[in-house]
């Protein structure tokens, strides 16, 4: 995911409630906004209540990382100090020209999309592994949100699309990604 905020449902809402230790279910409301600013606060984070890569990261959330053209932030920095190109924290076309190179020169899907099977390649996010992928797939207490609306971006604004407009995938966030491949 790029980011989950209030109006929001679905798996990828469900586990970062878990992992705040609120009601999982499933739907991000005024309580998992609050939560996630809470967490935010306490993390040293900008506190907007929108959950996104450094949040994910910061709670150990690899699985819903995606960073993708429009993605802003540390996690964004990270991986442009990994990729050897200049770290603005902004990921452009030449951060994405530069994850689709190394996409290609690792034996991966050249999509230009860092999700947890590119940044489990890269030594700086030594915290994403092989683990962390299978985690991304979809659980089968999970399976009842497939059809749910998945979030993403449209330069600074969430857009909701169905899941039903895609083939089947087996991934929390590779619906999502499906739409930029």
């Amino acid at each position: 995911m790029s980011i989950l905020k209030k109006g929001m449902s679905g798996a990828p809402v469900k586990r970062l409630q878990a992992r705040l230790d609120i009601t999982a279910d499933g739907i991000f409301g005024p309580g998992t906004e609050k939560a996630v600013r809470d967490f935010q606060k306490s993390a040293g984070l900008v506190a907007d209540g929108i959950a996104g890569p450094d949040t994910f990261s910061a709670l150990g959330l690899g699985e819903l990382v995606l960073l993708r053209v429009g993605t802003r932030g540390e996690t964004v920095k990270k991986l442009q100090n990994a990729l050897g190109i200049t770290a603005d924290g902004i990921f452009g076309k030449g951060t994405e020209k530069a994850v689709r190179a190394f996409q290609s020169e690792n034996g991966l899907a050249g999509d230009g999309l860092a999700g947890p099977e590119t940044l489990a390649k890269i030594e700086a996010f030594s915290g994403i592994t092989q683990e962390t992928v299978e985690k991304a797939a979809l659980q089968p207490d999970e399976q009842a949100f497939e059809s749910e609306p998945m979030p993403e971006l449209d330069g600074t604004h969430a857009v909701v699309a169905s899941a039903e407009e895609l083939p089947p995938n087996r991934s929390v966030w590779s619906k999502v990604k499906g739409w930029f491949s």
